[in-house]
């Protein structure tokens, strides 16, 4: 696949003064760039940490994501291997797609691969939250070869919909929402802009499922700026994707070693989804963090990040 590459230096590494973003001066440059999906697609990515030949992971974003959910795990692992981040379509800084009936997991999973190919990855961990979940399995399904583990946070192998806060609701409203944003997507977007300030939308965040006492607001309102700024027909659209989705014959036949990461709190992926997978991904592992929610990875981020350091020293790459 084709890319277009372009390195730049961040202002806190150019500034050794300045003590308040430590990954830019961990990481050093960065490399960013776009890569040409399958479908001539330009998938917008990012990599930190470590030159080749260190060790990769690939991290895969949940529904509505750039990368928030990552910030820690990403600072404490830059300084001993390379990370590439992705937006998928229609997310952050990669284009709306052309064709929506070109959303679907196995066009994700494509373009996972296809930044691999332009960032001259051979094989990674994969590591995903939430909907990333289900397209590091699709990714795994297309290509297992280059698949060196899986770390499988807090998300789903089939509809997230039909679990999430322990009801189907969110799955019988989709094709309302489909309908609105098909037939009125000016209103619909100008709703989605207008919907609630970042401020209250954290407040609430909090009260329906945050911990609200390990959870800062600098961490997560970055997702909610994102949100905001994301086109609602997209969003719909890949919600529709991740219900359609069902990876349970995969499971039994993934055969590289796997983290199964949950929270006892999550009641958007609820703690019996990663059981299930524990149960049915040969040799897999399951750590339960007691405190955390969906966002265990900022909430929780010191616990989290040994687990991840753990599984990847003892088992993805091993000495």
């Amino acid at each position: 696949m084709k890319s277009r590459e372009e390195t730049t230096t961040s202002a806190a590494a150019k500034n050794s003064g300045d003590s308040r973003d430590p990954l830019s001066r961990r990481r050093g440059k960065r490399h960013s760039g776009f890569a040409e999906s399958r479908d001539g697609a330009a998938i917008f990515f990012e990599v930190v940490g470590q030159p080749l030949p260190a060790k990769t992971l690939v991290l895969c974003d949940g529904l509505g994501c750039d990368g928030y959910v990552w910030k820690y795990l990403q600072w404490a692992l830059s300084d001993r291997f390379r990370l590439v981040h992705l937006q998928y379509r229609g997310h952050g800084r990669t284009p709306l797609p052309t064709d929506f009936g070109h959303v679907s997991m196995d066009d994700f999973a494509a373009d996972v691969l296809a930044v691999m190919d332009a960032t001259e990855t051979e094989t990674a961990v994969l590591c995903g939250h939430s909907m990333g979940v289900q397209v590091c399995l699709e990714t795994y399904r297309q290509s297992p070869c280059r698949c060196a583990g899986l770390v499988l946070v807090c998300g789903s192998y089939r509809n997230p919909l039909k679990t999430f806060k322990g009801k189907e609701t969110l799955a019988k409203l989709l094709p309302a929402l489909q309908a609105a944003v098909g037939h009125v997507p000016r209103l619909v977007g100008a709703f989605w802009k207008r919907l609630l300030p970042l401020d209250l939308s954290f407040q609430i965040a909090q009260r329906v499922e945050l911990n609200g006492e390990l959870i800062h607001r600098e961490d997560f309102v970055p997702y909610l700026e994102g949100l905001s700024r994301m086109d609602p027909r997209m969003f719909v659209a890949t919600m529709a994707a991740a219900a359609q989705h069902d990876a349970q014959d995969l499971l039994p036949l993934i055969a590289v070693p796997t983290l199964i990461l949950t929270a006892r709190r999550d009641s958007f992926t609820p703690m019996a989804l990663s059981q299930e997978m524990r149960d049915k991904i040969p040799s897999s592992e399951l750590y339960v963090v007691e405190e955390g929610t969906h966002t265990a990875p900022i909430e929780r981020p010191a616990e989290v990040t040994q687990v991840v350091e753990k599984f990847l020293s003892e088992r993805a790459f091993p000495p």
